[in-house]
């Protein structure tokens, strides 16, 4: 990831929060985007042993998890610490947009 520039990455949360009133909101429509756009499954490496990214959900705290399986075991990572894959997902920008606005 990382080949989007700033001023692309602000774009895509603008798109996605443009009608949004405080942060909950902006959370919750940055969560949407990701989860609409996002091709999973797919499969990436954490911690040295490959999972398999089966979806995304808005934690209890407001942060974007990944819902992560391996071998009948199921775990959620935050999206801001989920490796991803090379090559990327598609709709993986989202996630790179999500970082972005994290970063701000």
């Amino acid at each position: 990831m990382g080949t989007l520039s700033k001023r692309e990455l602000a774009a895509l949360v603008d798109e996605a929060t443009v009608d949004t009133y405080d942060e909950y909101e902006q959370m919750t429509a940055l969560f949407t985007a990701v989860e609409e756009n996002l091709a999973v499954p797919f499969s990436t490496v954490v911690l040295g042993v490959e999972v398999t990214v089966r979806g995304v959900d808005l934690s209890r705290d407001g942060r974007i998890v990944a819902r992560c399986t391996r071998e009948g075991f199921r775990q959620t990572i935050g999206l801001l610490d989920l490796p991803l894959p090379d090559p990327a997902p598609d709709g993986a920008e989202w996630v790179e947009a999500y970082r972005y606005y994290w970063a701000q």
